[in-house]
Parts: structure tokens; C-alpha cells; sequence
């Protein structure tokens, strides 16, 4: 807890001063009222940091990961459970966490607590930190009385998120290391080896085939260029994280994925099955209907189905049913629809929407499984055209020379 400096008078009038630690200036000044002290001023003692030990810090702080959250809401959970106040929870956790953001986050939240602000109300202050379906969790278990099952239903959705994500990125760590490979195999080979066979033609005095002439021409141009091809690539990759952060390019760039050969698919159903057990945590919580799809539309982390499932919300709000809307989307399979025709009838949406997850995510477990095996004969075929390009390319005015000194 911070430490506060304050001056003060006694019952009789003396000047009393003294520093105290307490959780704020308020808790200061009730403490010295009930000790028969009149304050006179309170300050925050501001502590010494070394400035190098404190740029390093600094510089090490980056946003949560899942990992942070999922321990931050499982200890939520706990602290609730146990009855434990959320001020007292909040304070305890901003000086464990490990993650310099996501404590200085936490000690400003306290301070909103102290305040007499809501804990979703200070959630939603740090968007880059908190969800809309965190900060809408938290609202209904403060307004139920339940934020111990709020943060218990966060931190199993929050592990089902990363347990997908590292899915993913364990499929396409093959490919991405045989791709990395290529290109700095293809950069060595018209930099250093073609070069040297270039000398060697070019003292012969004949006609070379085609295949030798490109991948001279190739190679000379990386040698001649390769200043201001690496500025161009620089320059790309920096205008496309630009673009991709404003509001159109992140919609193309969220449209284009889904559209992409092979994983565009598994990009589609690991959606869908986010929005599915999001919206099924939505509305077993209580959240309202309309309310919860608005949600969700933010929860999806792909503005182009987000943009679909408002434009469900808008359907319902004309009196179109779920289902109806769903299917107008045109991104749910039949079997889907089908569910969620049931879950209305029966009135357990949330039930069959956790189903409709259950679905998508083993779809997409069993197409990341066999993901390795459709990208495989791509890149072998691309490395089988590369070598045949290059043995061509290498070995033919070989062979002609070889004809001609036979002659």
C-alpha cells in the first residue's frame, strides 16, 4: 500500500504530523477523524526508484496475455467465493501480478472501488485489457449476486480460447518454418551460388536456355537491389499494419481471411464456436437477448461476423426469431439452425448454443489435426518446381558444353 504524509491538529490545538500507509487519502483522513485528529493535509510520499531499474521495468510491460486473465479471474473467483471484499481482493492482486499492465490497471480500479464506482464500471475503462463480455460478465454477477459463477464462467471460456489458439499455432508451426526456409534458401542461392556459375557461362561464349537466363537475370537483380527490395518489404509490412488497424482495413483484412485457401475455413468455425459458447455464457448469465448479441458481435475478434451478428440483433429487434436471423447470415450449417430452432422451442438456447460450440470445436480440432497434411503436398510440389527450376538452370549449359567438347 502506498504510504501518505499528513499534518493534523490535536484535540488541543498542536500541529501533530506523521505518515501512515493506507489504501487511500479517504482512508487516511477517517483513520486520524476516529483517532480525535482534525487533518490539515494529506499527500501521497512518493517512492524513489532507481530510474535505470525503473526504465527497465517499463520497457518490459506489455498487454496481459490469456494466461494473466484466465489466473486473474480463477483468483476473482476464489476471493469472492471465500467472501473476501473486492477491494480488498483487488489490492491484493495489483501487487502480485505479474504483469506490470495489468497490476497498474488493477490499483487504479481500486482506486474507482474506493470511489464508490461499480466493478464493471472500472473494467470498462481499460478496453484494451477487459472484454465487452468480461465487463458485461461482471455486470450481471454484481446485479445477481453471483460474481463468484461470473468469474468462474470467464476464466473455462478464456481457457477453451487459448487452448484453440495454441491449436492453431501448433499446425501451422510446420509450415511456417518450411516457408522461412524457403525464402532463405532461394536468398542464398541467387546472392552467393548463381552468381558463381553466372562468371563461369558467361566465359563459354553460347546461347543459354531460358532457365539459366532467369535465374541469372534473378539473381542479379537481388544483388543489384536488394537495399531497396528490403526497404520495400519494410516499408509493405509497416503500411499494412497501419491499414489493417483502422476500421476498413481490419474489416477486409477480417473478410479476406475467411477467404483464404485451406485455413480460411478453420478461421470460419473457430468463430462461429467462440460466438457460440459466448453467447450461450451470455444468456444462461441473464444477459437480455439483444443486449447479448451486441456483445458478442465485439467478442467474435472478427469485425466482418461481427457485423453479421449485429445485423441478427437488428432482425430480432424487427420481431424476426433467432433462427430465422441465423439462417438470413447464411454462416451456420443446417444443423446448426436446427439446434437453435430447438433450443427456442424448448426455451434452452443457451443449452443448444453450448452444443453448437461442442460442434465447431471439434470440427475445427479435427481440421487442425489434419491441417499439416493438406498444406504438405503444397510445399512439396513449390520445392519440386524451385530444384527443377534450379537443376535446369544449372546443368543444361552443362551438358551443352559437354556435347560441344565431345564434338
Amino acid at each position: 500500500m502506498p504510504q501518505f504524509y499528513y499534518k493534523a491538529r490535536n484535540g488541543r490545538g498542536d500541529l501533530v504530523t506523521g505518515q501512515v500507509e493506507a489504501g487511500s487519502a479517504d482512508a487516511v483522513a477517517s483513520q486520524l477523524f476516529n483517532s480525535g485528529i482534525t487533518p490539515v493535509e494529506i499527500r501521497e510520499v512518493k517512492e524513489q526508484h532507481d530510474v535505470w531499474e525503473e526504465f527497465k521495468r517499463r520497457l518490459g510491460a506489455s498487454n496481459p496475455t490469456l494466461d494473466d486473465l484466465i489466473l486473474f479471474c480463477r483468483q476473482m473467483y476464489t476471493l469472492a467465493k471465500a467472501g473476501v471484499p473486492i477491494i480488498r481482493g483487488i489490492t491484493g492482486l495489483g501487487e502480485t501480478s505479474r504483469n506490470l499492465v495489468l497490476a497498474e490497471a488493477l490499483r487504479q480500479i481500486r482506486i474507482e472501488l474506493e470511489s464508490g464506482r461499480e466493478l464493471s464500471t472500472a473494467l470498462s475503462r481499460y478496453p484494451q485489457i477487459f472484454t465487452p463480455l468480461m465487463v458485461s460478465m461482471v455486470r450481471v454477477g454484481e446485479n445477481t449476486g453471483q460474481l463468484d459463477t461470473a468469474f468462474l464462467q470467464l476464466s473455462q471460456y478464456l481457457e477453451l480460447e487459448r487452448d484453440t489458439r495454441n491449436r492453431v499455432k501448433m499446425a501451422l508451426r510446420y509450415p511456417v518454418f518450411v516457408l522461412v526456409a524457403i525464402s532463405i534458401a532461394i536468398g542464398v542461392i541467387n546472392v552467393f551460388v548463381i552468381p558463381a556459375f553466372a562468371q563461369v557461362f558467361r566465359g563459354m561464349h553460347m546461347d543459354l536456355p531460358w532457365q539459366t537466363r532467369l535465374l541469372i537475370g534473378t539473381s542479379e537483380f537481388f544483388v543489384n537491389w536488394w537495399q531497396f527490395m528490403l526497404l520495400g518489404v519494410v516499408l509493405l509490412v509497416l503500411g499494412l499494419r497501419y491499414y489493417v488497424r483502422t476500421e476498413d482495413g481490419k474489416y477486409r483484412w477480417d473478410k479476406l481471411k475467411l477467404r483464404l485457401p485451406i485455413v480460411g475455413n478453420i478461421i470460419l468455425r473457430a468463430s462461429l464456436s467462440r460466438f457460440s459458447r459466448s453467447f450461450a455464457m451470455s444468456t444462461r448469465a441473464g444477459v437480455p437477448l439483444i443486449q447479448a448479441l451486441s456483445v458478442v458481435a465485439q467478442a467474435v475478434d472478427n469485425d466482418f461476423i461481427g457485423e453479421r451478428i449485429r445485423n441478427m440483433r437488428n432482425g430480432i429487434e424487427r420481431g424476426d426469431s433467432l433462427t430465422r436471423t441465423a439462417a438470413a447470415s447464411a454462416m451456420f450449417t443446417p444443423l446448426v439452425l436446427q439446434m437453435m430452432a430447438v433450443g427456442e422451442e424448448t426455451g434452452a438456447v443457451d443449452d443448444m448454443m453450448e452444443e453448437v460450440a461442442g460442434f465447431y470445436e471439434r470440427e475445427v480440432d479435427y481440421d487442425l489435426k489434419n491441417l499439416s497434411s493438406a498444406i504438405e503436398p503444397i510445399l512439396i510440389i513449390a520445392v519440386g518446381i524451385m530444384v527443377l527450376i534450379l537443376a535446369l538452370g544449372v546443368f543444361l549449359p552443362m551438358w551443352d558444353l559437354t556435347q560441344m567438347a565431345r564434338r
